[in-house]
């Protein structure tokens, strides 16, 4: 499924771009992915074999049209004629990451034992501008198994600075 996304996803980001209206499509797609969010039968509804095509896609119309650009919904339309709207969020994910890029901008996932204060986010940020040289994004979650300490996930890279991760390479060295 993920490949069928990334052709999707990256096939939009190439309409978008030769329309310039990046920003405008990355809008219309969290705009859907928001009310497929809010109301998952909807997407049950659109992805079912049982109801005509036909319906299915004047749903999309209705839904959508006016208030997200013609090739937005023809993109929703186009994943129903296909049987692969279950795959829309996956192409939503794919998109952003090439608008990110193309906007240098980087989203990094930051996984804490505690919740961060906003002056340890905006020191991790400050860091990772300095790394990468990209405007970075900071998604932060707590996870209490790290006992102590962050782990980082930024363009594909994984930072691993827990306690966790040190007490088991610790662990490692004991054994040898």
């Amino acid at each position: 499924m993920m490949e069928m996304s990334k052709e999707y996803g990256t096939a939009l980001f190439m309409l978008a771009k030769e329309n310039g209206a990046e920003e405008e499509y990355d809008t219309a797609l969290h705009t859907v992915l928001s009310a497929f969010e809010e109301n998952a039968m909807y997407v049950d509804f659109l992805a079912s074999p049982s109801i005509p095509l036909r319906e299915r896609t004047d749903a999309v119309e209705q839904a959508f049209g006016g208030a997200v650009p013609e090739h937005i919904i023809s993109f929703v339309q186009i994943l129903c004629e296909g049987g692969r709207i279950r795959g829309f969020s996956d192409c939503v994910k794919v998109y952003r990451e090439l608008f990110q890029v193309s906007r240098h901008v980087s989203t990094a996932k930051v996984i804490s034992s505690v919740a961060l204060t906003e002056t340890e986010e905006q020191q991790i940020r400050e860091k990772l501008e300095k790394m990468s040289g990209n405007s970075v994004m900071l998604e932060c979650s707590v996870d209490s198994s790290l006992i102590g300490g962050v782990v980082i996930e930024m363009d594909g890279k994984v930072m691993d600075g827990s306690l966790r991760r040190r007490l088991y390479e610790v662990k490692e060295v004991i054994s040898r």
